[in-house]
């Protein structure tokens, strides 16, 4: 073989080499931006389930929170029906109390 079909036989093949490096790397290039989308969309649906779990969370804890309030409240009821019924228990001792220790100043005047 000639000296300059040798030549051109070995551009050729680096011209090939060439193309074919650079096929490669648009491709890698191609793969690492689909793989970075991929990776943000999975960031953002991630961070939708965790704003979605964590709303979720949060009316799980208000309705504990109401739960509890009213069970207070309906002890705190209960507590105050108690107190107030031994407090009419305790007017007519505490009217006629009253009534000895003013009948007792009274006559002390006297």
């Amino acid at each position: 073989m000639p000296r300059p079909e040798v030549l051109e036989r070995v551009k050729e093949a680096e011209s090939e080499a060439d193309e074919i490096v650079a096929e490669a790397e648009e491709d890698r290039d191609e793969r690492i931006s689909e793989a970075r989308q991929r990776a943000e969309e999975i960031r953002e649906e991630a961070e939708t389930e965790a704003a979605e779990l964590e709303e979720q969370r949060l009316a799980e804890a208000r309705e504990d929170i109401e739960a509890e309030r009213e069970e207070i409240l309906a002890e705190g009821e209960e507590e105050r029906e108690v107190l107030e019924s031994r407090a009419e228990e305790n007017v007519d001792d505490v009217i006629e109390h009253v009534v000895n220790r003013f009948r007792e100043a009274v006559h002390a005047q006297t």
